[in-house]
């Protein structure tokens, strides 16, 4: 005979998907912290330094597209919905001001949109920490 604790499968399942959503994001937000890094780096010190900030995005730029899917397969609050929607976006908009050429120099929109884009992904980590470890969540 088998107690039942109170938590099913399902409860038990969910749970692991949004832990796994929540390293996912923390990942993310870590990746751009050191392509951050790799920008000072290759402004200020070395500039072999930009193989690697080029390297990053193109590696974790697929990630934003996982957690987009992610994120609709999970009963995630709104909020954590839009925000990890307007990754991709933003990351979408990051390649379109450094490759198209236009006569006003979209470029400079760059690092504004990059900042954005670490805002959007640090207040995700946030949100998702509170899903995540908030007490009524334990059960």
């Amino acid at each position: 005979m088998t107690v039942n604790s109170g938590i099913d499968d399902t409860q038990i399942s969910r749970r692991w998907i949004q832990i796994s959503f929540f390293i996912a994001v923390v990942f993310f937000n870590l990746c751009l912290v050191i392509q951050i890094f790799s920008v000072g780096m290759a402004y200020f010190y070395n500039s072999d330094w930009w193989k690697l900030h080029i390297c990053l995005v193109r590696g974790y730029s697929g990630l934003s597209i996982i957690l987009l899917l992610w994120v609709f397969l999970m009963p995630f609050p709104r909020r954590v919905q839009s925000l990890t929607a307007s990754i991709p976006v933003l990351l979408g908009l990051q390649f379109l001001t450094i490759h198209l050429q236009t006569a006003f120099p979209l470029a400079v929109f760059h690092p504004l949109i990059g900042f954005s884009l670490f805002s959007i992904s640090t207040t995700l980590v946030h949100r998702t920490s509170h899903i995540i470890f908030s007490p009524h969540n334990q059960d």
